[in-house]
């Protein structure tokens, strides 16, 4: 999994899977499913770490980040508001005129294929700003 560096000492990869790892619940199982997701999606994704902490995929702009809360994943889509979402599974941040959001709680799964063409489509219309 590619990644950039980020203080010359961990690739953000790495910084990625050592918070999944300090993580150790479901909060973490649900970062590396969500994570194996996005590489299953877009094989080329590039990894970040930015704001202290918060894991971003990027292909061509910015897809999604992934932020860890007590209660819930979050994972925030750049231009989410710009996506069709046919199978509705935004249900956060739904008021912005630019991002959007998926939060996950214990216990909930998500619709494996239809987050894949959701991170699809947000990597094609960052290509199609280009």
């Amino acid at each position: 999994m590619g990644g950039t560096e980020t203080s010359g000492q961990e690739s953000a990869s790495q910084r990625i899977d050592a918070r999944i790892r300090e993580l150790g619940d479901w909060r973490g199982t649900t970062l590396a499913r969500i994570r194996a997701l996005i590489h299953q999606a877009l094989p080329d994704v590039v990894e970040d770490w930015k704001w202290r902490g918060v894991p971003v995929w990027s292909q061509g702009g910015m897809i999604c980040t992934g932020e860890t809360y007590k209660s819930v994943v979050k994972l925030t889509f750049a231009k989410g508001a710009a996506l069709d979402d046919p199978a509705r599974l935004f249900n956060a941040s739904l008021e912005g005129n630019v991002r959007r959001a998926i939060d996950i709680r214990e216990a909930e799964s998500l619709d494996a294929a239809a987050f894949i063409a959701l991170v699809r489509a947000a990597a094609a219309k960052n290509a199609a700003r280009k």
